[in-house]
């Protein structure tokens, strides 16, 4: 929509500070491609101005007809064209975040309940080591093997963090 209106409008502006023989807006293509590189914010406000000279005889600086004279509706058609633009990419920002909290967040598996559940089983194993004599602080390299096998007791071997004896020998647990 835009391009066919800078077509309409501005087309016959082919020089300026940023307008030139390649970016411009004498073809739909040519429009759109540089309606394109502006929507990233470079240079649209010097493109703004290069498209609003007036000549001398509708009060504007003077301007060389049919190469620099543009509209004064130039100002409103950029403003408008880059609020549009900022706003699309800004919801399409939120729409990623969005995305990516539901595919990690909202499952009833996903990491962060499942980090919630390992987190709760290790602090009970782990108080159950270490609350008596080391007031939670630390273990006892002896009371390593006991400690994994505990943890390996709980929950299910794909699920457990610890080392369970149907599946690890003493040995095993040692290395």
């Amino acid at each position: 929509m835009f391009a066919i209106l800078g077509n309409f409008a501005f087309g016959a502006v082919t020089t300026g500070d940023v307008v030139t023989d390649l970016k411009n807006f004498g073809t739909f293509v040519d429009a759109f491609l540089f309606l394109f590189a502006l929507s990233t914010g470079e240079d649209w406000n010097k493109v703004m101005f290069d498209c609003s000279r007036l000549s001398v005889a509708d009060g504007g600086d003077g301007c060389i007809e049919g190469s620099t004279c543009g509209t004064p509706w130039s100002v409103l058609y950029f403003i408008m064209m880059i609020l549009i633009c900022t706003h699309v990419m800004l919801n399409l920002f939120i729409l990623v975040i969005i995305q990516q909290f539901e595919k990690y967040y909202l499952p009833q598996d996903n990491m962060i309940a499942l980090f919630k559940i390992d987190q709760a089983r290790f602090m009970q194993v782990w108080k159950e080591f270490t609350q008596d004599r080391y007031q939670c602080l630390k273990i006892k390299e002896n009371q390593l093997t006991k400690f994994f096998r505990k943890l390996g007791e709980q929950g299910e071997k794909e699920q457990s963090l610890g080392f369970s004896e149907e599946y690890y020998e003493d040995g095993e647990l040692k290395k």
